[in-house]
């Protein structure tokens, strides 16, 4: 496994310099924005997620307000009193993506969301208290307790909303597997958390965040 200097060093030589890499890094919120954002915030971008995956994103951003509009702004506790028939009835709704699996979901996706924030006083706290060197771990139980969040719908989501995660892109993969940290592309949980103690000792090398530490990560991946 390289060390995290020699990673980055690629990662400018393959983007052209520094300041290139640092123009591609994505946001980070701090743990006050996270707290600061309600329940429905985080279940609007969850089910975003959702409904983009398998999509182009444009086409479901685009029909977001309809969404917003179907299911009462995502206030968790409004979804959680939508009725099954309430739930089909959207199944005519011509503005959204008439999916019937990823509609259930957002309803099951709001009751995890109003559980966790009434045991962690509000889910951006919840997010913003989990440890990072179990990040992986968050991925796990959001995908037991949520519905449509296997594969990587949980990281992008915690990504969409800013909270610190790396994400096991293919060509995050592909490096990893390059560095001999993998042996193929991971599915199992004990894969998954394999690849989470190289992203923490690379984190305790570099002070970055592992969103920027997993962006250079996949800026090193072979090109042709």
């Amino acid at each position: 496994m390289l060390a995290f200097a020699d990673i980055l060093a690629t990662a400018e030589l393959h983007k052209g310099g520094s300041a290139e890499v640092k123009k591609l890094l994505p946001k980070v919120a701090s743990a006050k924005q996270l707290k600061a954002k309600d329940d429905a915030y985080y279940l609007s971008m969850m089910s975003l997620r959702v409904f983009r995956a398998g999509l182009k994103h444009e086409l479901v951003d685009r029909k977001w307000p309809a969404f917003e509009k179907a299911f009462h702004d995502f206030d968790p506790y409004d979804v959680l009193m939508m009725s099954d028939e309430d739930l089909e009835a959207q199944m005519h709704n011509k503005d959204i993506i008439r999916h019937f699996g990823k509609i259930r979901s957002i309803r099951s996706n709001a009751q995890m969301v109003r559980e966790i924030s009434q045991e962690f006083g509000g889910f951006g706290t919840f997010l913003a208290e989990w440890p990072s060197e179990a990040l992986c771990e968050l991925w796990f139980m959001l995908k037991k307790k949520g519905a449509q969040l296997g594969g990587l719908s949980a990281p992008r989501f915690l990504r969409m909303v800013g909270r610190d995660t790396f994400v096991l892109t293919d060509d995050v993969v592909a490096s990893l597997i390059s560095q001999e940290v993998l042996d193929k592309k991971p599915t199992a949980q004990r894969d998954i958390r394999q690849a989470q103690q190289a992203f923490n000792q690379w984190q305790e090398e570099s002070g970055l965040p592992m969103a920027h530490i997993s962006r250079i990560i996949s800026f090193t991946a072979n090109v042709n």
